[in-house]
């Protein structure tokens, strides 16, 4: 599992970003790794609109009476996905949003101002600057699903250099020059789908997912995405090895690794059309991050989970695993709203979209106990009884 993370980390995917040169690489890559464990694959293709793109690196400097200084990209400033494209520096005066007259000026828009509310007077200005978390290790984070693109550039600052030029503008000094180059391409997306066990009539079908693209690189800037979602992808991979000639009779197995995550779980959306469509109602498995356990994994059910949530509950027991009610937002909630019995397993993501995902972060002991946990669950399903209770979530 550590070498499969490593390798979809790498240099040569890029990034993994849907559409993208690194993300066909990567499709490559894990079509010929099912095909050696005799999996019958296939890849279905979709549309996708408008993946923003960062296409050169942005260049902002801001100043006031007392000098200037150019901001780093990815740390001190990033690209807010609402942003118009300009490639040409825009230069103007700071002003606070809300508050002070906007035309020719870059608005800062306070903390506890919405980027909806900042735009109700942004009459002739340069662009908007907004606040934007950064992690442990400095990094802004990178985000491809959000709102379509406004009429204004629009910057993201990390807390600090937000506060300074806030306190700039508020005393009515300060300027700034940046650059925004963010275009938005319509690509192709193409899952992965793959066969290793048919189920018996009326047999228990077991799907196992994961989402293999990442948010991509950027100019200048490296995103690996180890642990979301190469240890996702990781996990799926070797209890596919091992259930393949493990699993009891009749009980069906596929494998769905998913494009398109990132920019609104499109990829299991149209899987789930196409399921729906064919009549088939299998049981679904979604992982979605494995770097580090942090006291317990956490579980989200969707569609008629009762049954799968209890096998989950089980598994859990049986591995030792720590279960907890939690949010995972991924491909499980496309299959869950789909109707579809669905869980998503979660259980770490460190430097969520940042430079800072690499292999090196990833906890191998929580690959192995994720590992455990699904293929626990598989076993189960295939003897458990058909009614069982679980305590997952349960406030009791």
């Amino acid at each position: 599992m550590t070498t499969a993370i490593a390798t979809l980390a790498s240099d040569p995917f890029a990034g993994r970003r849907v559409g993208s040169a690194g993300g066909a690489a990567a499709r490559a890559w894990l079509v010929d790794q099912l095909a050696a464990i005799s999996a019958d694959v296939r890849t279905e293709e979709f549309p996708v609109r408008a993946v923003p793109q960062v296409y050169e690196t942005p260049t902002v400097t801001w100043g006031d009476r007392h000098g200037a200084v150019e901001l780093v990209f990815g740390r001190q400033v990033a690209i807010h996905t609402a942003s118009a494209d300009t490639v040409h520096p825009r230069r103007g005066a700071l002003a606070v949003a809300g508050k002070q007259d906007p035309a020719g000026r870059w608005l800062v828009v306070p903390a506890e101002m919405s980027l909806f509310d900042a735009y109700r007077d942004t009459r002739g200005a340069a662009g908007l600057l907004v606040r934007r978390p950064v992690d442990a290790e400095g990094w802004q984070f990178t985000m491809l699903a959000g709102p379509d693109p406004g009429p204004l550039p629009v910057l993201t600052l990390d807390p600090d250099t937000h506060h300074g030029v806030l306190a700039a503008a508020a005393a009515g000094d300060g300027w700034l020059d940046g650059t925004t180059p963010l275009r938005r391409d319509d690509v192709t997306g193409t899952n992965i789908h793959a066969r290793l066990r048919q189920p018996a009539s009326g047999g228990v079908e077991l799907l196992l997912t994961a989402h293999y693209d990442g948010v991509g690189d950027h100019p200048g800037l490296r995103l690996p995405g180890a642990s979301d979602n190469a240890t996702g992808v990781a996990v799926v991979l070797e209890a596919a090895r091992i259930l393949a000639s493990g699993l009891a009779d009749g009980v069906g197995l596929s494998i769905a690794l998913l494009d398109g995550e990132e920019v609104g779980a499109l990829g299991s959306a149209h899987h789930a059309a196409q399921l729906h469509a064919a009549g088939v109602s299998p049981l679904v498995i979604n992982v979605d991050g494995a770097g580090r356990l942090d006291g317990a994994a956490a579980v989200e059910a969707g569609g008629p989970a009762q049954r799968l949530l209890a096998l989950l509950d089980q598994a859990g027991r049986h591995t030792g695993v720590p279960l907890t009610a939690g949010p995972v937002a991924s491909d499980n909630r496309r299959y869950g709203g789909a109707g579809f019995a669905a869980v998503g397993i979660g259980a770490g993501m460190g430097g969520y979209h940042s430079p800072a995902d690499t292999p090196d972060q990833v906890d191998p002991a929580t690959l192995a106990a994720v590992v455990r946990l699904v293929l626990a669950t598989a076993h189960l399903a295939a003897t458990a009884p058909a009614t069982l209770s679980s305590p997952i979530g349960d406030k009791r």
